[in-house]
């Protein structure tokens, strides 16, 4: 395990820096300008190209090179190693020009948190949802409750998650009153949000579950457990769940990646203040300096949550080389 896990370490700043120039050549090729902002602000010429020069924001190669410099912390470990002043913090990820007055270091700061604490949650019920689901239909394959909720999964997985918000936006705080729109900090800001997010990752571990508690069902170790007398409950929750959870395990290190990174439409959708309202709003207008810090943290979030999920793995079952 440990030769893995150093395999990995090895190999994550280099997927970062795969990912970092694919996003740089994306971002750049944006139409619009960050700096001049909307066509009816009128920025002195000479002030835009300062701004630009400033900022490496006219020559590509060049901020390519020195936003990396100073996202990694290369740029301040080179300048303290040198004894010279080295302000600001150890990664600096640039500022923001379409949030005055921020740098991204500062959004990051602000409503990470919000997204992180967002996708935890929805996790958690996704989590409760899909195994109950999941094996609820494994006892009874075939039945009307197993087919009740392949098509709730099936649901799930296809609609979209601004369907899904709108819809639910409409039901609860609209027309039963039950929930707020829009808003931070309480559990009623909280519920809708996280559950409507939950939806499709609920719908895959309720697929995942079923299949394999169905075929961990039929295992011999599972017969054995029968024919001495354990009851169904211990049967399912301790001899068949156990393996049966196995690729939800693997699929909870990306599911809990994307659910923390991936949701900026839902956030939108309900006004969350997290880093999806500020991402978006940086797509728009073509900020680099959020599009390129936005997506270096996430992905460094995604690498490693994997990393942790393969350990898991491993710990689980070490039976898995």
């Amino acid at each position: 395990m440990t030769g893995m896990i150093v395999s990995r370490l090895i190999q994550l700043p280099l997927v970062l820096l795969a990912i970092y120039t694919a996003t740089f050549v994306l971002a750049w090729a944006i139409p619009g300008d960050a700096v001049a902002g909307d066509e009816d602000k009128l920025i002195d010429p000479a002030v835009l190209a300062s701004i630009k020069a400033r900022y490496a924001l006219d020559d590509p190669a060049r901020f390519y090179v020195e936003y990396l410099d100073g996202a990694t912390g290369l740029r301040w470990a080179r300048r303290s190693l040198a004894g010279e002043d080295a302000p600001g913090p150890v990664f600096d990820l640039g500022p923001s020009f379409t949030h005055a007055d921020w740098t991204v270091n500062e959004i990051l700061a602000s409503s990470l948190g919000v997204s992180i604490t967002l996708g935890l949650l929805a996790v958690g019920i996704a989590l409760v949802i899909g195994l109950t689901a999941g094996v609820i239909g494994a006892l009874r394959p075939g039945s009307a409750i197993d087919a009740i909720t392949l098509v709730v999964a099936l649901v799930g997985v296809s609609l979209p998650s601004f369907v899904n918000g709108t819809a639910l936006l409409m039901v609860f705080p609209v027309w039963l009153g039950l929930g707020t729109v829009g808003g931070w900090g309480t559990f009623a800001d909280l519920w809708l949000p996280a559950f409507t997010l939950s939806l499709p990752y609920a719908a895959y571990v309720a697929r995942l579950t079923r299949l394999g508690m169905i075929d961990a069902l039929r295992a011999d170790h599972v017969r054995t457990a029968r024919a001495k007398g354990c009851s169904a409950w211990r049967v399912v929750m301790k001899h068949a769940l156990k393996n049966a959870f196995l690729p939800v395990l693997s699929y909870l290190g990306p599911a809990c990646a994307f659910a923390m990174t991936g949701s900026f439409v839902v956030e939108k959708v309900f006004n969350v203040p997290g880093v999806g309202q500020h991402f978006v709003d940086a797509v728009l207008g073509k900020d680099l300096f959020v599009i390129m810090g936005v997506t270096l943290v996430f992905s460094a979030l995604i690498v490693t949550l994997n990393l942790l999920v393969d350990v898991l793995y491993r710990v689980v079952d070490p039976r898995i080389e």
